[in-house]
């Protein structure tokens, strides 16, 4: 029961959230668990930021870029950012998350992006609703 009450809560917070923020925790390099600390960073760096939601996630199989996070709402594009570190990036990643939810279809101009989100993107998804649009 306590799985589901949880996965309840986070469905509820993601809810409100205008931005989910997916952080791969299985990312690792020869000093260890990356992702697992660059999760538990950003968990407390964002304790208190209801327009993101912070999501661990099992593999985003970007293995070779690690570590990786991914930006993602409902109407908005997905964006994919590869080689961010706990020790380097936790800001540049919270700056991202707030720019990236206060844009309407989540598409930050380029220049507004932190270094990090300018160089380290390997996909950019649209939106299911767009992807399903015909083309014309």
């Amino acid at each position: 029961m306590t799985g589901e009450r949880d996965r309840a809560a986070m469905n509820a917070e993601s809810a409100i959230a205008r931005a989910t923020l997916l952080v791969c925790v299985t990312c690792k390099s020869d000093e260890g668990p990356l992702g697992a600390n660059l999760f538990a960073a950003l968990a407390e760096r964002l304790a208190a930021e209801p327009d993101i939601a912070l999501r661990p996630i099992e593999c985003l199989s970007v293995c070779k870029r690690p570590c990786t996070v991914a930006l993602a709402a409902a109407g908005k594009w997905t964006y994919v950012v590869g080689d961010l570190t706990r020790e380097a990036h936790v800001e540049d990643i919270v700056t991202a998350a707030r720019r990236y939810a206060a844009a309407p279809a989540g598409i930050v101009p380029w220049r507004e992006r932190p270094l990090p989100f300018r160089k380290g993107v390997v996909s950019r998804t649209p939106p299911l609703a767009l992807a399903a649009t015909p083309l014309v």
